[in-house]
């Protein structure tokens, strides 16, 4: 089952610099509480960005869109422990009133019914608390 999830927060840190961070491509450790490690395997669109957990499981994405000029970021989840067939994650960046801007983190996943509620919840709970973590890591 298809199901689209997306957590949008306003921050207090400029968009040019959120968007540095993203299209960078690592970094994910530092902003994400359940994971423990990110490394990433060549540069821009194509590479394959590592992220270790805390529990010890793996996650592959490979990356497949930065888009400087709308400053989106999309990528694909390629492995991970999560029970979903389909993996698709975007970030976009936009700039607020102030010194502010919008990141607007989305995902889309192919996910089992008898999974579904309990993914999601975490999922978005995971996504909402990256987002609050690029805020914390750069002001």
């Amino acid at each position: 089952m298809i199901e689209k999830l997306n957590v949008t927060k306003t921050i207090d840190v400029p968009g040019d610099k959120v968007w540095a961070a993203i299209s960078g491509i690592g970094g994910l450790d530092r902003w994400f509480p359940v994971i423990a490690s990110c490394r990433v395997e060549g540069e821009g669109v194509g590479a394959i960005r590592v992220l270790g957990l805390g529990d010890g499981g793996e996650i592959r994405d490979r990356i497949e869109e930065i888009d400087h000029q709308t400053r989106r970021f999309r990528y694909v989840r390629t492995d991970s422990p999560f029970p979903v067939t389909k993996y698709l994650g975007t970030v976009d960046v936009r700039d607020a009133d102030g010194d502010k801007s919008e990141v607007s983190w989305t995902v889309e996943i192919d996910v089992a019914a008898d999974a579904r509620d309990e993914l999601t919840r975490f999922l978005k709970s995971a996504l909402s608390a990256g987002i609050s973590g690029i805020e914390q890591d750069l002001r």
